[in-house]
């Protein structure tokens, strides 16, 4: 029976580019050692299986001896990070400062130590171009150990030179640990709350932030640390729904890399930055910027001499398909959006199994947002059925409960006044169980809990209005505002006062805001 386990090297040869896989045997081939052609054929072997099957691997590889798979796809998995490292190091400074190192220290072995030092200054000044500290600093150990054999005239001017250069580096360093420490733990608490619920929160997260937030300079700060407390700055107001504050230090952390050679050396970090600023400029409806942004997010693919990788080419297309939808909504263009959707559906299911379990959920939640949108109410119950059935409910409880109350929303519009008291009663003990239950949800609830099948028309509307009137000043509220974030249910509500479908509402609210910006 085949083994179903999966397998390391199977994963990885199968994450390789089709011209990362022509590189490598091409190069492996030219490796005369003992053994060379087993590797490659098992390499050939691996590749053809759609699943890994180490059984059907020893049953047809006659080139293996008994017990000599598991050392050759140990060597092969080395050969393959050795031969990806060859295919990859032009298109990185950092690989190729570390490069440098290493053959520095063959030198040094070799009491060349001018050599040596020649190297280190070149993997110095990478370091300091692309602002890898901890690269600087590994080049600083090694500029020591070669003073400790060089002493002559200089030196000690040398030494203080780079006992200067250690000891602010190590400063830049420590800030960027606390800055990075600091945002972890509001990450981590954000990916099981949300955004703040209560005065509470609210105390709390503003306690971590200012206790933990260490004393700085910010000119004095290096690109780096720069980057680092901007993306720090950008969560904590995210958090507390400062969007305006937020949109400011996106905008200071993209602007940093005002460089191609900055951009290319932080590629990861600039799609983060870029990503951050759309978030904040969708919550402000800077719709003009936004779109603006997202030419810049999707013109990078064609930026010259850059190489896409796996990491770089899924964060890409994450943010490009989810600020497309950001966009429509935006403008309440829902209908647009499901064409969009149904475009891609053939291939949403492989594309969202690569996603981490955070970004899975969004995704979830904005495709069901779409089709309420459309008023396609049955559709968005099948994406909001992934967000209710799953395990995980302890990350992100907000959109979980969210979920809950649109589905609600869904079964009423669909007519299953048969369910929809169950459902009211299971919303209401999941949102008590997570200490979730606000204002806004009660409301809502006692709305849905009292609608009756036989209920007449004009009734009906008088509540709509009754559970409008209720609901409005909640969008100021700073505990409460959060609600309307996930779900425009004062559009819809007006769609149904007026007769007229949600996508309509919401457009012409859109089109009137971005009228009254284009004219300030």
């Amino acid at each position: 029976m085949a083994k179903p386990r999966s397998d390391k090297l199977f994963t990885l040869i199968k994450s390789m580019k089709p011209s990362e896989k022509r590189y490598f045997k091409l190069w492996a081939s030219g490796d005369k050692q003992q053994g060379s052609p087993k590797y490659l054929q098992l390499f050939d072997q691996i590749d053809r299986q759609a699943h890994y099957d180490e059984e059907a691997i020893e049953a047809s590889a006659g080139y293996l001896t008994r017990g000599q798979l598991s050392n050759l796809k140990a060597n092969l998995y080395r050969k393959i990070l050795t031969g990806l490292k060859h295919y990859n190091i032009t298109n990185s400074p950092d690989m190729q400062a570390r490069e440098l190192i290493d053959y520095a220290q063959l030198l040094f072995d070799r009491s060349l130590y001018r050599q040596c030092d020649d190297l280190l200054n070149k993997a110095l000044g990478m370091g300091r171009k692309t602002g890898n500290l901890e690269l600087q600093l590994m080049v600083l150990k090694w500029k020591k150990k070669v003073i400790y054999q060089t002493m002559g005239k200089g030196s000690m001017t040398a030494a203080n030179d780079i006992i200067a250069e250690v000891q602010e580096v190590n400063n830049r360093i420590n800030n960027i640990n606390t800055f990075t420490n600091l945002q972890l733990q509001l990450n981590s608490l954000y990916l099981k709350t949300g955004y703040i619920r209560n005065a509470e929160d609210y105390n709390r997260v503003r306690d971590i932030f200012y206790s933990n937030l260490p004393e700085f300079n910010e000119e004095d700060l290096s690109l780096a640390e720069k980057s680092n407390l901007y993306s720090l700055y950008i969560d904590f107001y995210f958090f507390i729904q400062d969007f305006s504050t937020g949109y400011d230090y996106a905008k200071k952390w993209v602007s940093l890399f005002n460089h191609k050679s900055l951009i290319y050396a932080n590629l990861e970090t600039y799609i983060k930055a870029l990503n951050s600023l759309m978030i904040a400029q969708s919550r402000i409806n800077a719709y003009e910027e936004f779109i603006r942004t997202k030419r810049q997010l999707r013109g990078l693919r064609n930026l010259p001499a850059i190489r896409m990788n796996e990491n770089i080419s899924l964060k890409l297309f994450k943010y490009n398909y989810v600020h497309e939808f950001n966009g429509l909504f935006m403008k309440g263009d829902f209908t647009h959006g499901v064409r969009l959707m149904e475009r891609i559906k053939p291939r949403i299911d492989e594309y969202i199994a690569r996603l981490d379990n955070h970004s899975r959920l969004i995704m979830y939640y904005k495709i069901a947002s779409l089709y309420v949108g459309n008023s396609d109410f049955a559709e968005a119950l099948v994406w909001l059925n992934r967000i209710i059935n799953t395990e995980q409910t302890v990350m992100r409880e907000d959109i979980h409960g969210f979920a809950r109350m649109l589905s609600l929303i869904c079964h009423y519009e669909l007519g299953h006044t048969d369910i929809l008291d169950y459902h009211v009663r299971s919303t209401y003990r999941f949102l008590i169980k997570r200490e979730n239950l606000q204002q806004y949800h009660k409301y809502i609830l006692n709305f849905l809990k009292h609608v009756a099948a036989n209920t007449s028309e004009q009734e009906m509307i008088a509540n709509f209005e009754r559970l409008r009137q209720q609901l409005l000043p909640l969008e100021t509220n700073p505990y409460e505002k959060r609600a309307f974030i996930y779900f425009d249910i004062i559009s819809w509500l007006e769609g149904k006062i007026q007769g007229r479908p949600v996508q309509e509402v919401i457009r012409e609210k859109a089109a009137k805001r971005l009228d009254k910006k284009l004219l300030v």
